[in-house]
C-alpha cells in the first residue's frame, strides 16, 4: 500500500508513505503532487497523522444517561448517585452492547487506542470482567487498557481493597483511585500509598481520579506525585482531572509545580466534562474548574485530553469526536495563539500515547502502520475547520474510510 500526496505534521513538502506487512517501510518526500495509480491511496494533500488516542473514558457507563433518573443538578456527586442507581441493572450483555456501540463511534472518529475506567465498587465486578473480555476480543482492531477504578472509594467502600486486588487478578491493566472521595483526608492519603503499592506488586500502570473537586484544600496530587517520585515510576503514573488546581493559589502552585516536574507524572484533562461539572457551588465570580493545562505544558509536563463520558450520568452529550474536545480545551484554557494551534494535535495524539506508554506509536519507518487522514493540511486548518477523519488505517489495513479519499483498491469493508 502507498499513500501519495500526503501532508505530515510540521513538514512543508508532500510525502509518499509506503506500508508493507503492516509496517511503515518508506516515507519519501515529493517535489510535487503526483497522479494516482493502481494500488495507491491519494491523500489529496490532506494531513496524515498518528491515530487519535482516547486516554480517559468510562465505557462501562456509556449510553446510560437518564437510566433510571437524570442528573438534574449537573454535579459530580449527583452523577455518582445516579450511577449507583444504575449499577444493579448491569449485566454482561447490557455492558457489552453499549461498549461495542461506543467503541464503534470512537473508531469512526479516528481513535485507535482507549483507556477506559471500570468500576470496582460492585461485588460482581461485571464491568471489569466484561471490559477485559472486550479488550481481548478487539485487540486486532483497537488497543484498550482497562483501569480498575473504585468509584465509591477503595478504602471507604466495604471490601473495596479486596475488590481492587481481585480486579487486577482478573486482568485490569491499570490501578485507579479516587482519594478525594474517601471519607477522610487520612483515608485519601492512605489510598494513594496503597494503590501505588498495588501497582508495584502487580506491575501495572497508575491512573488516579485526583482532586476532581473545587475544594482548594484537596491536595492529593502532591501525595501522588511524591509516591511516584519516591519509587521512580512517574512515567507510568497519571493524574486525571486535578480540577482543584484551578482553585489553588499561585504561591502553593509554584511550590507544587517543582514536585510535579521532578516526579515526571502525566496529566489528563477532560475539559468538556470539567466545565460542566465544576463550579456548581459558585455564584459569581464562577470558576471554570479545569486544571492548569496551559501552565503545565509551559512547565514541560506531559498533558493530554480525554472525553471522560459519552451520554452517561455525569455528561449527557458526547459524540466520540476528540477534535471537539480539543476545540473546547483551546477556548477554555485560553490557548488561542498560533503556536498553540501548531502543537494542539499533540494533546490528542503523541501526549496521550506517552501517557498510555504505547510502543511503536507514530508515523515513522519501522513502526506499526497505524495512521489517520484528517481533512486539512496542518494542525491549524484541521482545528479551525473541525475537519473530518477521512481514513483510518491500523496495521496496514483500512478500518474506516469516508468519501474524500480516492481509493483504487477496494479490497476492504467500507464503513460509514
Amino acid at each position: 500500500m502507498e499513500i501519495i500526496n500526503a501532508r505530515l505534521r510540521h513538514q512543508p513538502e508532500l510525502f509518499t508513505v509506503t506500508i508493507k506487512d503492516g509496517i511503515f517501510t518508506h516515507i519519501t518526500p515529493q517535489t510535487q503532487a503526483i497522479t494516482i495509480s493502481e494500488g495507491q491511496i491519494d491523500a489529496q494533500e490532506n494531513l496524515l497523522c498518528a491515530p487519535f488516542v482516547e486516554p480517559h473514558i468510562h465505557l462501562d457507563a456509556a449510553l446510560t444517561a437518564g437510566q433510571p433518573e437524570w442528573n438534574q443538578s449537573g454535579t459530580l456527586f449527583e452523577g455518582i448517585e445516579r450511577w449507583r442507581q444504575r449499577k444493579p441493572m448491569l449485566n454482561e450483555d447490557d455492558i457489552y452492547q453499549r461498549v461495542i456501540s461506543t467503541i464503534e463511534l470512537l473508531v469512526q472518529q479516528g481513535v485507535q487506542a482507549i483507556r477506559t475506567h471500570a468500576d470496582t465498587t460492585d461485588p460482581s465486578l461485571v464491568g471489569v470482567k466484561t471490559l477485559c473480555a472486550i479488550r481481548d476480543e478487539l485487540k486486532d482492531k483497537i488497543q484498550i487498557q482497562v483501569v480498575a477504578f473504585p468509584q465509591d472509594g477503595m478504602l471507604s467502600y466495604p471490601n473495596g481493597l479486596a475488590l481492587m486486588e481481585q480486579a487486577l487478578e482478573v486482568g485490569a491493566d491499570v490501578v485507579g483511585g479516587i482519594p478525594h472521595f474517601e471519607y477522610t483526608r487520612e483515608l485519601g492519603e492512605e489510598s494513594v500509598k496503597t494503590l501505588i503499592g498495588l501497582a508495584r506488586k502487580y506491575d501495572r500502570l497508575v491512573d488516579v481520579h485526583c482532586d476532581e473537586i473545587d475544594d482548594p484544600n484537596s491536595r492529593f496530587l502532591e501525595c501522588l506525585a511524591y509516591e511516584a517520585l519516591k519509587y521512580d515510576m512517574g512515567h507510568k503514573v497519571t493524574a486525571s482531572h486535578t480540577t482543584a488546581m484551578h482553585s489553588y493559589d499561585n504561591a502553593y502552585c509554584s511550590k507544587l509545580f517543582r514536585l510535579l516536574k521532578n516526579s515526571n507524572i502525566n496529566f489528563i484533562s477532560c475539559p468538556t466534562e470539567s466545565i460542566h461539572l465544576q463550579g456548581r457551588f459558585d455564584t459569581y465570580p464562577k470558576r471554570r474548574g479545569v486544571t492548569r493545562v496551559k501552565e503545565l505544558l509551559e512547565a514541560g509536563m506531559n498533558v493530554c485530553l480525554g472525553q471522560d463520558s459519552i451520554f452517561d450520568p455525569w455528561y449527557s452529550l458526547g459524540n466520540g469526536k476528540l477534535l471537539r474536545t480539543l476545540d473546547f480545551a483551546l477556548h477554555i484554557c485560553q490557548m488561542m495563539g498560533y503556536q498553540d494551534y501548531r502543537q494542539a494535535l499533540d494533546l490528542i495524539t503523541e501526549n496521550s500515547a506517552k501517557t498510555l506508554c504505547l510502543e511503536g506509536y507514530g508515523i515513522a519507518v519501522g513502526n506499526s502502520a497505524n495512521c489517520i487522514l484528517l481533512e486539512g493540511e496542518d494542525d491549524y486548518s484541521v482545528i479551525r475547520r473541525q475537519g473530518e477523519v477521512l481514513l483510518s488505517i491500523r496495521q496496514g489495513e483500512i478500518i474506516m474510510e469516508r468519501q474524500a479519499a480516492k481509493i483504487l483498491t477496494p479490497n476492504y469493508v467500507k464503513t460509514n
